[in-house]
């Protein structure tokens, strides 16, 4: 293999903290000296899911082993996995008029083995020039671990407490018609009777919700930047650390 040169669209600011972070895990655990210092070992963990090279060729870019190249990415990703909060804590800030949206995505690797359920906050406002109105950013809060590809949306939020933690701490739930029969606490579209139609009361409502969830589908085009989330080369049960890990780095941008 040949090596050469790249970039990589990941602030060098972000790179720090991590090798920081893995410093203090090599004091912790009294490593001794490593091919790869610490803010080269953050650099190659973060290239690992930015750019979703194969592991060989990053491992030659950076002048380890296959072997070497993948303890020092799974070391990494578990120290930024352990960092992402719990939903209590997540939930914890959020004040009058704020509103978590719920959504669920599978996996792109393999849709009918894992789906997750997601967990969105409404948080800044920018203006969009092109449309003269304001838009609203989402920041990911909380995404809950991988469950099969069967498993239906409502099913996932219930397994994982979300829209009973919600409803316990006050804070309104936004989501799609899949979420439908959750209860009062969540506000869903309403969907067309059969033989039917809106009435002109219900299809404003409809308009007006989807313009509120348009966020989390912003949230989730920003996530996909991790190349990744398109295509996947790793077990389905790793990407529970790795959606962890973007969490966690997302928050940090």
């Amino acid at each position: 293999m040949v090596p050469y040169r790249a970039t990589v669209d990941v602030p060098h600011e972000l790179v720090e903290p991590v090798s920081w972070l893995i410093y203090a895990q090599r004091c912790e655990r009294g490593s001794r000296w490593r091919k790869l210092g610490c803010f080269r070992q953050a650099l190659l963990a973060l290239v690992h899911p930015r750019k979703n090279e194969p592991l060989p060729s990053l491992a030659a870019g950076f002048g380890v082993s296959t072997a070497a190249a993948w303890r020092y990415v799974s070391e990494t990703l578990d120290v930024l996995a352990a960092w992402t909060s719990g939903l209590y804590e997540a939930l914890t800030g959020l004040g009058e008029g704020d509103h978590v949206i719920v959504d669920s995505r599978p996996d792109p690797h393999r849709p009918h083995r894992r789906r997750r359920a997601v967990l969105l906050h409404e948080t800044s406002q920018a203006w969009d020039e092109r449309a003269g109105h304001p838009y609203s950013d989402c920041t990911p809060l909380r995404f809950s671990r991988a469950t099969p590809g069967r498993t239906h949306d409502l099913t996932a939020a219930r397994t994982h407490r979300i829209i009973q933690t919600c409803e316990r701490q006050g804070i309104p739930v936004l989501a799609d018609r899949a979420y439908q029969g959750a209860g009062p606490w969540v506000t869903t579209g309403l969907k067309r009777p059969p033989g039917g139609e809106l009435t002109l009361t219900q299809r404003p409502a409809n308009r007006t919700l989807a313009a509120a969830r348009a966020p989390v589908e912003r949230g989730m085009a920003r996530l996909k930047s991790w190349q990744i989330f398109r295509r996947s080369r790793i077990s389905p049960n790793r990407m529970t650390v790795i959606t962890k890990t973007v969490l966690t780095l997302e928050r940090q941008r």
